[in-house]
């Protein structure tokens, strides 16, 4: 299948792209280093799929990934993921996959179980921009695309700029780190949950993707450490990602044994 991939040097892209080629497919990369940002029209024509994971916020920042230019935020995320979603049906493409995000969800109730289909409460600008967009994808169901939003949790994985690189530099350095329990999912994991969307006939509007719940205690208590460990957090107010329309497609991500498998790697790439 020939893909179309927004934000293919970022972050998760990165191992979207990687996962794709495995599977045999055909990468089109559009993000910076290939000349191409979020806004500008892309060149969908002649191929079968979209997955748009490309997205512009501050450094390391998604919630209040804004920084001081909330409009153009909106403008450069929101209009332009409304721009190629609509080139996408105008050049004949048959599937779009939208990166989306828990944070869709962040005012439903502490403890809330979040379900595939569970409408999105966002309390931050960036859960806005994604909720709307998902509208903006399910519009296109109607003219003939398949279309599905993946609402992932906290992306880990062996980067450079990993999300825990300055949690390990404190822990090793004694400095405080405050309690902290939350969702998580591998990179990996993630791209092969957009791979598996590509070949299913009839993908949901919006699934969820998320893998394991996580305590900072028990990361760090991985680390070959004699450092004290911070206090275990409360779990009971987290909002845990259901995810059986996932894994009855056929996903298995890889849970804590690939967190451990991960974790040299990404110490090793630690300053």
């Amino acid at each position: 299948m020939r893909v179309a991939l927004t934000g293919a040097s970022g972050i998760v892209g990165g191992f979207v792209a990687s996962a794709l080629l495995r599977a045999g497919h055909e990468v089109t990369s559009l993000d910076r280093a290939h000349g191409w940002s979020l806004g500008q029209p892309a060149p969908l024509a002649g191929h079968h799929a979209l997955i748009h994971c490309a997205f512009a916020h501050a450094p390391g920042r998604y919630r209040g990934g804004e920084g001081d230019d909330p409009q153009g935020f909106v403008q450069t995320n929101l209009g332009g993921s409304r721009a190629i979603f609509d080139q996408a049906v105008a050049e004949g493409v048959g599937r779009v996959l939208f990166l989306s995000s828990r944070a869709v969800h962040d005012g439903h109730p502490p403890g809330t179980r979040l379900s595939d289909d569970l409408e999105p409460a966002p309390t931050s600008l960036y859960g806005e921009v994604k909720a709307e967009a998902e509208v903006q994808l399910a519009s296109l169901r109607s003219r003939g695309i398949a279309t599905c939003a993946l609402r992932a949790t906290g992306v880990y994985g062996p980067r450079a700029a990993n999300k825990w690189r300055s949690l390990f530099a404190d822990y090793l350095a004694r400095r405080p780190v405050a309690p902290r329990v939350a969702t998580e999912v591998h990179a990996d994991d993630l791209a092969q949950a957009l791979v598996l969307l590509l070949d299913d006939p009839a993908p949901p509007p919006t699934l969820n993707c998320s893998d394991i719940v996580l305590d900072r205690h028990d990361l760090l208590a991985l680390i070959d450490s004699p450092h004290p460990l911070p206090p275990r957090a409360d779990a009971t107010a987290l909002r845990v990602p259901d995810c059986r329309g996932l894994i009855a497609a056929g996903w298995r991500p890889g849970g804590m044994a690939r967190l451990r498998a991960t974790l040299p790697d990404m110490l090793r790439l630690n300053p």
